[in-house]
């Protein structure tokens, strides 16, 4: 991934009508801007959005609409074939395909992760440029499997390790968690990078679909985010050495796959948000209509639920903001104050997220709490409630704790 101008980014005070969390710049080749072909998306993941969440399945539809849109490789630089999309594009179709099916904007989002790891650290590498190529040209989608065993979702340590014989590698892992494995054309994983390394000793390494074999071990009966489709598996695979990235570990997740997962969750959960509030207004509205324009007894907690979705946007766009003006600056990535607010975005985001959806039901009432009716707000809740434990807010903040030792308040507010 390489830097971008730095574009503008607004924050509509008029959210209910406002479709994005930020204004692009250079988005799209020939013919209809990514925008629009996110909304086509979204309208094939809404229709089915029921369906998946009751039956806990894989969004195909709105995936085939993807593909067929060419979102899946819009990121991929345009010397490979792609649309150059900037991390604050696909921000913005993440909070588009919320705003339809939850399930839906966190596949997009995870996978458009990985992509952004290939991009920005495969560079150097013949193989990953080439994969690249077939991520534009086929729209491959990559699934992430970072969580192992019972070490759960610490990115900074694997168990199983890289086995390496001549020009081929190895690895066999158990995999608590792949979202939408069966689904995705390919795996991108970490692991030990030899059997002698040390747990902290990583490498970011994909596998596609031809190179592994799934055998699943935990199904995925969750209260939310059922169509992600979470299972766990053993996960056996071998390819050749070269498809390990050549970046060191450390560097990739922090320059590039924890902001980015964290900036993408934020905008899909936020989207989740949206579509929450939108459902109250409008039960707010009929209320009203019906009782002569008297407010329904609910109509302060749309008040609350409106003025934290402002405040959830804004905190987004800022942070991608942020993240685009410092893209080509690792130094600035890596420091602790950068580092720290992307890992306290996560946090506020998802918490901020789950009370902008509380406040919604609770302006609903019994017509939010209900799954039968037009109002329902249940299966947002329910999706919602997902985001403090996906990589749990305890444990980022446990980590990100020592390094708050290390700094101190800004000297001004516009620092």
């Amino acid at each position: 991934m390489t830097a971008r101008p730095a574009t503008k980014h607004t924050v509509s005070a008029s959210h209910g009508s406002a479709r994005s969390l930020h204004v692009a710049g250079n988005t799209s080749g020939p013919g209809e801007s990514l925008a629009v072909r996110a909304e086509k998306v979204a309208a094939v993941a809404a229709r089915h959005a029921a369906a998946v969440d009751r039956d806990s399945r894989v969004p195909a539809e709105a995936i085939a609409a993807a593909r067929a849109e060419r979102l899946l490789g819009a990121a991929i630089p345009r010397e490979f074939g792609g649309e150059g999309a900037s991390v604050g594009d696909i921000v913005d179709i993440c909070y588009t395909l919320g705003r339809a099916c939850a399930s839906t904007a966190m596949i997009f989002a995870m996978h458009q992760t990985k992509v952004a790891c290939i991009t920005r650290h495969g560079r150097g590498s013949a193989w990953h440029q080439r994969l690249m190529r077939r991520i534009a040209g086929e729209q491959l989608l990559l699934a992430s499997s970072t969580t192992e065993g019972d070490r759960g979702g610490d990115l900074r340590s694997s168990g199983a390790p890289i086995e390496t014989h001549e020009s081929r590698i190895a690895l066999d892992r158990m995999a608590g968690v792949i979202s939408y494995g069966e689904a995705a054309d390919g795996i991108v994983t970490t692991a030990r990078r030899s059997p002698d390394a040390a747990s902290g000793d990583q490498v970011l390494v994909v596998f596609l679909k031809d190179d592994y074999k799934l055998e699943r071990r935990i199904g995925w009966d969750a209260l939310g985010m059922r169509g992600t489709a979470s299972a766990g598996y053993k996960l056996t695979a071998s390819g050749a050495s070269e498809q390990i990235l050549p970046a060191d570990y450390d560097a990739i997740l922090a320059l590039t796959m924890m902001p980015v997962a964290h900036l993408t969750w934020s905008a899909a959960w936020t989207g989740i948000a949206a579509a929450a509030v939108d459902r109250a207004r409008a039960f707010v509205r009929k209320a009203a209509h019906r009782a002569d324009a008297t407010m329904p007894p609910g109509a302060a907690h749309l008040t609350r639920a409106g003025a934290s979705l402002r405040t959830l946007r804004s905190l987004i766009a800022g942070a991608v903001r942020r993240y685009e003006l410092s893209a080509g600056d690792p130094v600035a990535l890596e420091s602790v104050d950068f580092q720290t607010g992307m890992n306290l975005l996560k946090v506020n985001a998802s918490e901020l997220a789950v009370a902008t959806v509380m406040s919604a039901m609770q302006a609903c009432g019994l017509s939010g709490y209900r799954n039968d009716g037009d109002f329902s707000i249940g299966r947002h809740l329910r999706d919602i409630l997902s985001s403090p434990i996906m990589i749990s807010n305890d444990r980022i903040i446990a980590n990100v704790g020592t390094a708050s030792l290390l700094g101190g308040a800004p000297a001004s507010l516009r620092e």
